[in-house]
């Protein structure tokens, strides 16, 4: 009897944040307005290192990564959103919905893992400066990204293959504006003690790797720089690490608040505080380091005067 009651998903419906029609249209103008100024922005910033020679460092050359995975992490949820107010329709197809979701893990986990090698990067500038050229060669850099490319996909990979062997009633209804792990877990019929365990294991350990790693290098540059004799070179210091500090407060606070805690919990406010990674970071990171870094805001400049010439 209980096989005859369940049917078959072919899709889901994404409710987003109201069923009202005046809200939705407010949020559809924050939507759109943000996620432009994100591609703008990022875009900026990955013009600006590429075209200057100058920013051809490793610091850059993760800024440059960062941006782009920004532009990729807002690109997989919000697009979605905007088209599905504009026809009308608040509907996923199953496919689309496992896509989104692993691409959202992908560029999500991403994210964290380039914070955590600018953060290496910022301590070997400061903690071992005269082997700095030594240690952040271009090969290291480059191998840097692609192990985090390669360990975020697999685990990508681990999660929606394990959503994917879920049975899902005939309740296809996703209390969110994009297909969410936590979410969809909610609706499936099957037993997710698994899919559970495997977030708080594998997915703890990939998440507390590269925040350890920003831990530990920040632990190290905070002592090195206290024992600096002169306050003006600690101030030096540390306004190399303001811009990065802020952008990893902001993307860790947002995650630690919606998965640190099982799937059957999620509520609208982890909702809200999805929209704070997946929406604002991606908008927030390029205006941040390019407000706070003057060789950022020297390369634009120059673009700008050469574009008028």
């Amino acid at each position: 009897m209980e096989e005859n009651n369940q049917t078959t998903v072919i899709e889901f419906i994404l409710l987003g944040f109201s069923g009202q029609s005046d809200q939705e249209e407010v949020f559809f103008g924050l939507f759109l307005g943000s996620y432009l100024l994100t591609l703008i922005g990022n875009l900026l910033i990955i013009m600006a290192i590429t075209c200057d020679p100058h920013l051809h460092t490793p610091m850059y050359f993760f800024l440059a990564n960062l941006s782009s995975v920004d532009i990729c992490f807002s690109s997989v949820t919000v697009p979605k959103t905007l088209v599905n107010h504009i026809v009308g329709s608040k509907s996923i197809s199953f496919v689309g919905c496992m896509t989104q979701m692993y691409f959202f893990i992908t560029f999500g986990n991403m994210d964290g893992f380039l914070l955590s090698t600018m953060a290496y990067d910022r301590y070997v500038a400061i903690c071992r400066p005269l082997h700095y050229t030594l240690i952040m060669r271009p090969r290291l850099c480059a191998l840097l990204v692609a192990v985090s490319w390669v360990i975020t996909n697999m685990h990508a990979l681990l999660h929606t293959l394990l959503l994917v062997r879920l049975t899902f009633c005939a309740d296809n209804t996703v209390h969110h504006f994009f297909c969410d792990p936590y979410p969809l877990l909610k609706l499936s019929c099957s037993d997710t003690f698994i899919n559970d365990m495997a977030a708080f294991t594998e997915g703890g350990v990939i998440f507390l790797t590269p925040f350890t790693c920003i831990v530990v290098s920040y632990a190290c540059i905070f002592s090195s720089v206290l024992r600096l004799p002169s306050a003006r070179g600690i101030r030096k210091a540390l306004s190399t690490c303001g811009s990065h500090l802020t952008v990893v407060s902001l993307f860790y606070g947002a995650v630690l608040g919606v998965y640190m805690h099982p799937s059957s919990s999620f509520s609208a406010q982890d909702m809200v505080a999805a929209v704070l990674f997946t929406v604002m970071t991606p908008l927030l990171n390029p205006f941040i380091y390019s407000l706070r870094n003057r060789d950022i805001k020297a390369s634009l400049r120059k673009i700008i005067l050469r574009s008028q010439n």
